[in-house]
């Protein structure tokens, strides 16, 4: 505490003059010194952290700047600087010297600190700041490009040209770094030629007259016989200055004519060609010339330089082949040009399919799709170039000799289902013109690559949207996963469970609806139809009746207990999440069992983790989704019986009912029954991942992430002077999220016992379970070994000293119990079931309850 009086007391002369000019009040320079002391003592604490000094830094830019909006409107009269003009930005520079000394290795910090002080204005800083952060890190590129800049920006060419080609020393493999070097020349080539045309200094002789000019003149008025003061060797000395002269004049303007020619660029691009023969460095510099302003005199000489080079390092490689077609379509062309370079772009990358060597001819036809597919997808670009480049890569394909490369199918298939509707048979190709006759060409393209997952990925989104029936998509999608082998199997595998429910073009609109069905309901059914889809083992048989038959099949997620369902609230969930898994493909295969059936391993260990990935978030929402249908099947009983008190209230007594009206309480159920309940579900969903199906360490880490996101979000709302919506439907059962939390890492530490071990523990440490937590982290040497126990020590150790580290370790640490908002986004998984079921009660009854 010593430290932040002595920062108090270096305040106190800053903070008087502040008053005394009548920037501030009495009252602000009070919450001016509580808000820095809070700050000062969050920066002696023992392991302080960088966002601390971050946030002090922005506090004090913040007040910099509300001075001076408060200095400029005042209109204070102009003297010499008192203290409190330059105490504030002093103090955020001392702010980040104190970090950058807790923090060398922070290249952001640095960087950070830089910009700060060429906002400021202090440009000595600026270099020294840049001087020390290259001497702690002379491999960063921004770095150098940053010193550079700042050089430049006050007219130091040499400097950074000096330090540019010291970090291309330390970096010659840098993209960056070549690309800001030829920035630089360029802009120094640029500010001569303008700088030249000032003065008058042509090359071509135009503009005022030049020294060769004059001297020339001078040799003139010499034959006329005028004096000189050379004497009598006036002669002899002449001429040979004269020829001189003429050499070096003719020197100047041959070595003038080259720069801006751009002969020092095409020197730099040369030599980063040779040290960096890469794609990635001629797309770079391509679109860096191409963008700067400069004449078309120099450009064009530049690309031409740049372009030659590229042909010499990359001849036959797909992406330069690319870039060479395509040097000419810019961003700003527009009619006849556009419609120009477009067509010679199109003609030279299809030639270059046709005649590329097999080896490589795949390649150039994936790029040469995804340039028809790139100009296909613009807005801006009219129907008939779409057309004309759809029937060019239909021709294409059509003259190819087999094999014929997969990607130029894929892409053909996706154009055709983009643009069907929007082109129409007037512009489609004959063959092409129909949804009928797009099918029958995607299927005939997966016989003819009937192992590639992009072309069966394109064919499934044409079923998806011209398929006559839902049957033959699903008979699609499991003939792709019994077919596709490679790349994108994965892709393939995950296809039914991305893509949205088909909608085939003959569906009837008559279609018989739920009336009183709401999003609500589609929701739930959405969750439990993945749950099936997903679902490994045969599914039970059970009866049931619908509202206009009755029909007997397999459904029901097994994982939930009976006792949470009601018979008609089961009755409904049952009927309609096998009619929505049928929708996805789910009648008789299930992904998991099949996963199994997949040739290669490695993609089979692959695909079977995703699935319980997904299986895993799917029963989660699907329990905590059924629980609230439950408790809308009771709520909504009693809504009924509600109703009809008021309207017999109404007949009876209408005066006074307009006066007062009856408030509708909330439902009461025995919570403990509930809770229990609701916790065994929790215990058969985790078992059952444990002991049927072969979780790995990503699995356990998502099931756990579910389990206590649901419970932290309860306990938050548990704390004294939290605000719960929620009523007293269903109390907080902290021992049941223990137990379901303590049976996930007992499964999860035997495949990662490190990981499970410190979760768990910290979610303990979070309850207020310390010494639980301590017994945990104690038994991780007997239990995991050694090795894996003392790695659990050194994170434990992060933990409780506060410092989240890169995996956040510690988060959590201000905000309690919360889990990271990126994770609990996706799968919403931070909704307690408490509140869920309320909300769904409320917009299913249509009762709004009280607490």
């Amino acid at each position: 505490m010593e430290r932040v009086q002595f920062q108090q007391e270096q305040m106190l002369t800053e903070l008087k003059d502040l008053v005394q000019k009548g920037l501030f009040t009495q009252k602000e320079i009070k919450q001016i010194m509580q808000k820095r002391t809070a700050f000062e003592t969050a920066l002696v604490r023992r392991i302080p952290k960088k966002s601390d000094f971050l946030r002090y830094a922005t506090y004090e830019m913040s007040l910099e700047a509300l001075r001076r909006k408060r200095a400029e409107r005042l209109k204070l009269p102009k003297g010499p600087p008192s203290v409190s003009d330059y105490a504030l930005v002093r103090r955020q520079f001392q702010i980040f010297e104190r970090a950058l000394k807790k923090f060398k290795g922070d290249v952001g910090l640095w960087i950070q600190y830089i910009q700060v002080a060429k906002k400021e204005g202090a440009r000595s800083l600026v270099g020294r700041i840049t001087a020390r952060a290259l001497q702690l890190h002379p491999n960063v590129p921004a770095l150098y490009v940053l010193a550079a800049s700042h050089e430049l920006e006050h007219l130091s060419p040499s400097a950074a040209r000096a330090l540019l080609q010291r970090g291309l020393r330390l970096n010659a493999d840098s993209v960056e770094m070549w690309r800001e070097y030829v920035r630089m020349e360029l802009n120094f080539v640029e500010s001569l030629r303008r700088r030249w045309s000032v003065l008058g200094i042509d090359v071509k002789g135009k503009g005022k007259e030049s020294v060769k000019q004059k001297s020339i003149s001078r040799v003139r008025g010499a034959d006329s016989g005028e004096e000189s003061d050379l004497g009598g060797h006036h002669d002899e000395d002449a001429d040979g200055m004269d020829v001189d002269g003429e050499e070096e004049l003719g020197e100047d303007e041959a070595a003038r004519k080259q720069i801006l020619e751009g002969a020092i660029v095409k020197a730099v691009i040369s030599n980063a060609v040779k040290a960096l023969p890469k794609i990635e460095l001629f797309c770079s510099l391509h679109e860096m010339i191409s963008a700067y302003p400069s004449p078309p005199s120099l450009r064009e000489p530049l690309l031409d330089h740049l372009h030659a080079h590229l042909l010499g390092a990359l001849p036959s490689l797909p992406a330069a082949i690319k870039l060479r077609a395509t040097r000419y379509l810019t961003p700003d062309l527009s009619g006849e040009a556009l419609v120009d370079a477009l067509r010679t772009a199109n003609d030279v990358l299809s030639e270059a399919v046709r005649t590329s060597p097999a080896e490589t001819r795949e390649g150039v036809a994936s790029v040469y799709a995804e340039f028809i597919e790139e100009w296909c997808g613009k807005k801006d670009v009219d129907d008939n170039l779409k057309a004309y480049l759809i029937t060019s890569l239909h021709l294409l394909i059509q003259q190819l000799s087999s094999p014929i490369p997969p990607p130029l199918l894929a892409a053909h298939v996706r154009l055709l289902t983009r643009h069907q509707a929007s082109l129409g048979p007037a512009l489609l190709p004959a063959k092409v013109d129909s949804p009928e006759k797009i099918l029958r060409v995607a299927r005939k393209y997966t016989s003819r690559a009937p192992a590639n997952a992009p072309v069966w990925l394109a064919r499934l989104d044409a079923e998806k949207h011209f398929a006559a029936q839902h049957a033959d998509v699903d008979v699609a999608w499991a003939e792709a996963r019994g077919k596709v082998e490679g790349a994108g199997l994965e892709d393939v595998w995950l296809w039914g469970l991305r893509a949205s429910p088909p909608s085939p073009k003959h569906s009837s609109s008559s279609e018989p609806q739920r009336g009183a069905a709401t999003a609500q309901d589609n929701d739930s059914e959405s969750q439990l139809a993945e749950v099936e889809l997903l679902e490994v083992r045969a599914q039970r048989d059970l009866p049931y009746a619908t509202v206009r038959g009755t029909h007997r099949d397999r459904c029901g997620p097994p994982f939930l207990s009976p006792t949470i369902l009601d018979p008609p609230v089961e009755l409904w969930v049952v009927t309609h999440a096998h009619t929505h898994a049928r929708t996805f493909g789910a009648s008789a295969q299930h992904l998991l069992r099949d996963s199994k059936r997949i040739r290669d391993p490695a993609a089979a260990s692959t695909i079977h983790e995703v699935l319980l990935i997904r299986y895993a978030a799917a029963s989660h929402r699907a329990l905590l989704y059924q629980i609230a249908h439950e408790h809308a099947s009771q709520a909504q009983p009693q809504a009924r019986t509600i109703a009809q008190q008021q309207q017999q209230q109404q007949q009876e007594q209408q005066q006074e009912r307009k006066q007062k009206q009856k408030q509708v309480a909330r439902p009461t159920r025995d919570s403990d029954t509930t809770n229990e309940a609701l916790t065994q579900a929790r215990l058969a969903r985790v078992r059952k991942l444990g002991t049927a199906y072969s979780s790995t360490a990503r699995v356990w880490a998502e099931v756990f992430r579910q389990e206590s996101s649901s419970s932290s979000s309860a306990h938050a709302r548990s704390q004294p002077g939290s605000v719960s919506g929620c009523g007293s439907g269903l109390d907080i059962d902290a021992d049941g999220d223990a137990r379901v939390l303590s049976a996930v890492y007992e499964f999860w530490r035997q495949t990662d016992g490190v990981e499970a071990t410190v979760a768990w523990a910290t979610w303990l440490l979070r309850r207020g379970r310390g010494k639980e937590a301590v017994a945990v982290v104690g038994r991780a040497r007997s239990v995991l070994g050694e090795t894996a126990g003392a790695e659990v020590e050194r994170r434990w150790k992060t933990i409780l000293d506060g410092d989240t580290g890169e995996k956040g370790e510690g988060a959590g640490e201000e905000d309690d119990g919360a889990e990271g908002p990126e994770a609990d986004a996706e799968l919403h998984a931070d909704i307690t079931v408490e509140q869920l079921c309320y909300v769904v009660v409320e917009e299913m009854s249509g009762v709004e309850y009280s607490g």
